[in-house]
């Protein structure tokens, strides 16, 4: 084993067991038995506990830019890989019912630290921005808000669901944030406006088929009047 896949195995080990019995609960000799590697070992990569929680976190970081950029190769419009990246992230639901967001719940005990926002902020800073690109591609004035919004809205979902142990309401809350990005997509709205004013034109005697299509357009704009 060379010394840089021990330092991998020891960062995989802590991620999982902060992930599981938090930052302060969570010792090096906790993290050592994970890896499988002697105690005294450890220091050899790791001089403190803090040098091991800042390697954690970039971890975090660099897992998160993996599932960014591969939703961004999967997806190709920017309503998809929004509704992309919110179910990959309930996807995790068991493990979320349990112990709550692997980011979300790092973040909340990396900001009871006391060394400023740093570190937690930069972990919610990067998708943050993700999302925020994502809906201004989709046209969207107030892309800072509702991206915001989004991950506020994950995050709570998760708490919740770790609150109550229920990994249903996960899952719901996924199908509602797809409607609801369905819903902000500006170029599927004035679609559905341009087909439905262009229809009101006609007369319906002589396009009677026309009516079916255009309701089901209801949907587009959110406000169910055909």
């Amino acid at each position: 084993m060379t010394p840089g896949g021990k330092r991998e195995r020891l960062v995989a080990a802590a991620c999982q067991t902060v992930y599981q019995q938090g930052i302060e609960k969570t010792t090096l000799a906790d993290i050592a038995a994970a890896a499988g590697i002697p105690v005294g070992n450890v220091y050899y990569y790791f001089k403190t506990k803090n040098d091991i929680i800042q390697a954690v976190v970039e971890a975090h970081l660099r897992e998160a830019d993996t599932l960014l950029a591969a939703i961004e190769g999967d997806h190709d419009s920017p309503r998809d890989r929004l509704k992309a990246l919110f179910a990959t992230l309930a996807g995790q639901v068991d493990l979320i019912a349990r112990y709550g967001c692997p980011h979300g719940s790092l973040c909340a005990e990396l900001d009871k630290r006391g060394d400023g926002p740093g570190m937690a902020a930069e972990l919610m800073r990067a998708p943050v921005e993700w999302i925020r690109r994502q809906f201004e591609a989709m046209g969207r004035p107030d892309a800072s808000d509702l991206a915001v919004h989004l991950l506020a809205r994950y995050q709570g979902a998760a708490l919740l669901t770790s609150t109550f142990r229920d990994p249903d309401l996960m899952t719901r809350e996924a199908a509602h944030a797809a409607q609801w990005i369905d819903a902000l997509d500006l170029s599927r709205t004035e679609a559905a406006y341009s087909i439905r004013s262009q229809f009101f034109q006609l007369p319906r005697s002589r396009h009677p088929g026309l009516l079916q299509f255009v309701r089901r357009c209801h949907a587009l704009t959110g406000d169910g009047h055909v």
